[in-house]
């Protein structure tokens, strides 16, 4: 939900962006969420996904924390078909002490996995293919917690399983720990977050 990038896009310019390029915005709004010797960077998703409307695509390079191309979706229907389809919910907070990138475990073959996951993701999205979708949702996870062990716990693995039986798939949002649990379902969800992606670019 990158709820400490909105508070500061909303320090930037209350509830409304400026009649600005998207993109540029994303990028002023992650310039100012890490200031000058930050040390643990707030990822560029988190400014790019409240600047941007539509579903979007990141493309990044080696060692880079702004993506080298974006591919984003505008059409209606598809973003409709993600609508009724996705679903969140609440957690607990993230403890303060958190630290996602404590004990990693990033290799080639991992980052590769993930890579796959997330295009067979997309692959599914863009044909509506719910079967495809899914299952690159769950690999995407599963490369995820892979790489960074510490995004799972009991907790978390316990509030999966009431899921089991009625979500096809499910990740956690941001760098895990608590937050929000996302699901996809084709069946609805009791006592969930209904998403709704924003198609124009002008409110926070």
């Amino acid at each position: 939900m990158a709820t400490s990038t909105r508070k500061k896009a909303i320090e930037l310019w209350n509830y409304q962006f400026p009649m600005e390029n998207p993109e540029k915005l994303a990028k002023i709004l992650f310039r100012y969420d890490n200031d000058p010797g930050t040390k643990d960077v707030s990822g560029s998703q988190d400014s790019i996904g409240i600047a941007m409307p539509g579903i979007n695509r990141f493309f990044y390079e080696k060692g880079e924390y702004w993506p080298s191309s974006l591919e984003t979706i505008s059409d209606l229907s598809t973003i409709k078909w993600l609508e009724d389809r996705l679903y969140m919910v609440t957690l607990w907070p993230r403890p303060a002490d958190f630290v996602v990138l404590e004990n990693t475990n990033i290799t080639s073959e991992n980052v590769r996995n993930l890579t796959e996951a997330a295009d067979k993701t997309w692959k599914g999205l863009l044909k509506k293919d719910i079967v495809t979708f899914s299952g690159g949702f769950s690999e995407s996870f599963n490369a995820q917690i892979t790489m960074f062990p510490k995004m799972m716990n009991q907790k978390i693995s316990e509030v999966i399983d009431k899921y089991r039986d009625i979500a096809l798939s499910w990740k956690l949002s941001g760098a895990g720990g608590g937050g929000y649990l996302i699901l996809i379902s084709e069946n609805d969800i009791p006592n969930s977050i209904r998403i709704k992606i924003r198609v124009k670019d002008y409110w926070l």
